[in-house]
């Protein structure tokens, strides 16, 4: 019988990346990210690639409760869906869910065990549920007639539109602003418009573990982190993809730390205020990602939620126990 895939889900700065690059190294694993960001190259600051985490060295061993040294050579643990367009571009649902199934059809094949790994919750939804989705490119002539209509009046567009297809507004980040809820607007009138043969996907079986971070712990971890990311040049990685020519409102387009630091940048915001407001976005978001998840839950999928600050050999253990249960 076929190994379930294993997903790992939780909010931002909940540690999630380096749990899965330890079950990785424990049960053979490859990593697919579920982060709509990391696909970015060169947005590597900002979006928490961490890249680093994907190298896991040995757990110390012990005896007579002194450390042993071992010369083991740390392991990389493979990961996909990371560094694989460029800024500027708009990479969608669409696109994401049919290279993950390329990459977890090829894992399969190669007999290793596939870790989803995220916090997009709607990437990781879609490929589980099997989602099914059509392109839709951008429509010119459209985006210059909503041009100037406020975000409201975007809104109620959106909403009629989707009771012609039948669809709900399930996705709030559909409307969080002005450019994606013009977007929205563009997939619903092209799906009336043109109708799609699609690539059929299946639903994917998955184990699905939840990370959970104290609201606390993870207020402290995303201002202690935020602080990092500025110190290891953040403002240099964007206005570097600012002079290699990407637009200011491109990288405005993918939000949170590219939004208010290119506005920081473009003069818009002082440097106290970039910081202030992108700290309560940050924390904003991990809020969100843990009301899709919950939502997820309501949606019957079951989530087996672990405690993120317990050592990682327990919560790894942990995993493994829950998942030999199946």
């Amino acid at each position: 019988m076929e190994k379930p895939m294993i997903t790992i889900l939780g909010p931002t700065a909940s540690g999630k990346t380096p749990l899965a690059a330890a079950l990785a190294k424990e049960i053979g694993g490859e990593i697919i990210s579920a982060d709509s960001r990391q696909v970015y190259r060169r947005m590597d600051i900002g979006t928490g690639k961490d890249l680093a985490d994907y190298t896991v060295q040995d757990s110390p061993l012990t005896l007579n409760h002194e450390p042993i040294t071992m010369n083991h050579e740390p392991q990389t643990i493979p990961y996909h869906l990371i560094d694989i367009c460029e800024p500027g571009t708009k990479y969608n649902l669409f696109e994401y869910q049919q290279d993950f199934f390329d990459v977890y059809q090829d894992i399969r094949q190669r007999g290793a065990w596939p870790i989803l790994c995220g916090g997009t919750g709607l990437y990781i939804e879609a490929v589980l549920k099997g989602y099914q989705l059509s392109p839709v490119p951008q429509n010119p002539e459209l985006r210059a007639s909503l041009e100037g209509k406020t975000l409201d009046e975007l809104t109620q567009l959106l909403k009629d539109l989707k009771a012609k297809t039948g669809s709900t507004m399930h996705n709030k980040t559909d409307v969080d602003s002005c450019q994606r809820a013009i977007r929205a607007i563009e997939i619903e009138t092209y799906n009336i418009e043109h109708p799609t043969p699609r690539r059929e996907l299946p639903p994917v079986p998955s184990v699905i573990i939840g990370v959970n971070i104290d609201r606390e712990a993870r207020r402290e971890k995303i201002t202690r982190r935020l602080k990092t990311r500025l110190e290891e040049g953040m403002l240099e990685e964007v206005r570097a993809l600012l002079d290699e020519g990407i637009p200011a409102d491109d990288l405005i387009y993918y939000g949170l730390e590219y939004k208010f630091v290119t506005e920081h940048l473009t003069g818009r915001l002082t440097y106290d205020e970039m910081f202030q407001r992108l700290e309560i976005a940050i924390h904003q978001f991990a809020k969100r990602q843990m009301t899709w998840f919950r939502g997820m839950e309501r949606r019957g999928f079951t989530i087996h939620w672990i405690e993120a600050l317990q050592p990682m050999e327990d919560k790894v253990a942990e995993i493994l126990k829950i998942v030999n249960s199946k």
